[in-house]
């Protein structure tokens, strides 16, 4: 299993075809109407989503690229804070959706991007993929 953490991991097709439904998932997740969304009493519940939404997304795309170069990391956080800020303002233009943007759930989105990238070489290096 250590293998995922490897650029010649056998398994980046498999984790790819995962990180495109993940990141499907995230769309469909914060594009849902407001009012079909379940009602939980967790204080900071929707941050905490977030945080896990896009932790996961580049954990994920991380398996499907394995590459540990800064450039490919600094990419894909990138890509994942744009793509929380797009939902962000998708949801404050899309007003029929009953949901609003919210600032915080941009750098809650930011911050899950980071606990993924590092969650990744945390594993990556315990594996003994990388020095």
């Amino acid at each position: 299993m250590t293998r995922i953490f490897s650029p010649d991991s056998p398994y980046k097709k498999q984790a790819r075809s995962l990180a495109i439904l993940w990141t499907l998932l995230i769309y469909i997740g914060c594009l849902t109407p407001g009012k079909e969304l379940p009602k939980v009493d967790v204080p900071l519940i929707d941050k905490w989503v977030h945080l896990i939404m896009f932790g996961g997304f580049t954990f994920l795309w991380l398996c499907a690229k394995p590459q540990l170069t800064f450039r490919w990391l600094i990419s894909l956080f990138i890509i994942a804070t744009a793509l929380g800020t797009a939902i962000e303002l998708l949801q404050g233009y899309l007003t029929f959706l009953g949901r609003s943007m919210e600032f915080m759930d941009a750098v809650a989105d930011s911050v899950g991007a980071v606990l993924g990238i590092l969650l990744f070489n945390i594993l990556a290096y315990f594996s003994g993929k990388i020095n």
